[in-house]
């Protein structure tokens, strides 16, 4: 090995990870997903001291993997740049090189395990896939990007996603794209013939089941109920100033009453639609609550995101991030459902070691009084006069499972999904198409479509499959209003009634190949 091949295999690793992260949307390099394979081969490269290798090739591979897929983070410091903006340039660094011991761990557990011949992509896969469950997992979790949800959501591969959940699909997905490292083996012509046989067929699978899946598309119900979606596209730099709240609360009214050829049954607004607490909107001296009420016509439903406080046990106010039902009836606004937001973001809306990290002159990036508290697990709530939903507030989109933990712990399954978010923070930046992305696997694995509203962009309504529908979307920057009739639910899927045993089993498989290989050829490094 010469002097340059350390280093000219560090570079490679960090090329993998970069490769890997270019095949997600809104990118969608596929061939990307060889990165996988080049880091497979990485990890079997002899170093000199091969377990120290493995980590920091793994490390590069998520440093790689990290920094592209989440570069957008710099973009909520510049918000209030004069006061958090010096974070900006710390940001990007500590958290794609954070998350990246990640894959590190997985590169040492891969080579700790020892691994040979055909057993080692599956090996591979294993460690990979149980890692990034463990990112999604830890302390509060994070599952941005998920290796399985490189497919961009409503394409056929994508439906795996109802069978196996998208960590399963993780799992599929790395195996598939690190087994071409196989046909780099020595064997005779006719065995790499083979071996790609086996690849391709393994994809065509893929393929094929989504091809069927969504070769069943069910018409739209009648009666389905008329949902508008409103997106005022104001910056998240202008929403804050106090001066601006009569303007933000105007345009907000003034979209919700555009005419169309039907009135909406249901209108939603986004997360933190508007720049206050809405109880102060809502006290008896303000000026809001007359406006709010005559905003909505008798015997509809406004769904409003927003921050709402309420005191707590030692009398001080707690402050959540809310969805808010409110109907309208004659008398009246009426609430009748309230959902506080659960997994909360941290850094954003809350801070870890609050205090400790207070005194150094860190905060979270909420424009309130005080960090966010979170709310109950979720479960669907039901509106008076509305199908049972479960919303899911920014965030909580990323997480497999939401949904069906909370069909689970209510024993009532919602009829769609409601994703308010305010991806307003991301900027114009790849964060808002990605966040899409994720949120509508969270539908494909449910069965149930998905309404999704931002103030800015991207806001939709998404089907059981994940696809978006005909003139249904609202892009980056765009102002404006979609009405759409809410598509139907699918019968609950394999996912939905088993969550990820399916996964569980795939990872027994990768650790009963491990242990089969290493009794019939054990291994020395």
């Amino acid at each position: 090995m010469t002097r340059s091949s350390p280093w000219a295999i560090r570079l490679w690793a960090l090329c993998a990870g970069l490769a890997a992260a270019l095949a997600h949307p809104p990118f969608g390099v596929l061939p990307g997903l060889l990165g996988y394979a080049l880091l497979l081969g990485l990890l079997d490269t002899e170093g000199e001291r091969p377990w120290r290798s493995a980590f920091f090739r793994g490390w590069l591979a998520g440093l790689g993997y990290f920094a592209v897929s989440c570069w957008w983070i710099v973009e909520p410091f510049m918000v209030d740049a004069k006061h958090q903006g010096w974070m900006a340039p710390i940001a990007l660094p500590l958290m794609a090189a954070g998350f990246a011991l990640f894959w590190g761990v997985a590169g040492l557990a891969y080579r700790a395990i020892g691994h040979r011949g055909t057993a080692r992509v599956f090996v591979f896969a294993g460690c990979l896939a149980l890692i990034e469950w463990v990112r999604g997992h830890l302390l509060t979790g994070f599952p941005w990007d998920l290796p399985g949800e490189t497919w961009r959501a409503g394409s056929a591969p994508s439906q795996a996603a109802s069978l196996v959940g998208a960590y399963g699909l993780t799992w599929y997905t790395v195996a598939l794209a690190a087994a071409p490292v196989l046909l780099f083996d020595k064997m005779r012509r006719i065995e790499k013939l083979a071996t790609a046989g086996v690849i391709l067929g393994f994809l065509g699978l893929l393929y094929l089941y989504g091809g069927v899946r969504l070769a069943h598309t069910p018409a739209t119900q009648p009666g389905a109920p008329l949902i508008r979606v409103v997106q005022a596209d104001i910056d998240q730099k202008e929403k804050w100033r106090p001066e601006n709240l009569a303007q933000v609360f105007d345009t907000y009214v003034t979209l919700t009453r555009q005419k169309g050829p039907e009135r909406p049954d249901i209108v939603v607004w986004p997360e933190g639609a508007l720049p206050a607490v809405i109880d102060d909107l809502l006290a008896p001296d303000s000026p809001f609550g007359a406006r709010l009420r005559d905003t909505v016509e008798p015997g509809q439903t406004l769904l409003m995101g927003a921050n709402h406080a309420q005191a707590g046990p030692d009398g001080q106010p707690l402050y959540f991030n809310s969805l808010i039902a409110f109907r309208r009836e004659a008398e009246g606004l009426r609430v009748t459902a309230v959902y506080d937001k659960y997994r909360l973001v941290p850094f954003g809306e809350f801070m870890p070691l609050g205090k400790l990290a207070g005194r150094v002159g860190f905060r979270s990036l909420v424009h309130m009084p005080d960090d966010f508290t979170a709310g109950p697990p979720p479960q669907p709530i039901t509106p008076a006069g509305l199908p049972a939903l479960q919303p899911l507030i920014c965030y909580e989109a990323l997480f497999p499972g939401l949904t069906r933990d909370g069909a689970r712990r209510s024993g009532i399954r919602a009829a769609w999904i409601l994703n308010i978010s305010n991806d307003a923070w991301f900027g114009v930046t790849s964060g808002p198409l990605q966040h899409l992305n994720m949120a509508s696997y969270r539908g494909i694995e449910a069965g149930l479509p998905i309404v999704r509203a931002t103030p800015t962009g991207v806001s939709a309504v998404i089907d059981a499959f994940g696809r978006v529908q005909p003139n249904a979307r609202l892009g980056l920057g765009d102002l404006g209003v979609i009405d759409a009739r809410l598509p139907p639910a699918l019968a609950p899927t394999p996912y939905a009634r088993y969550g990820d045993a399916f996964f569980l089993l795939m990872l027994v498989l990768s650790g009963l190949i491990a242990l089969v290989d290493r009794v019939r050829r054990p291994m020395v490094d």
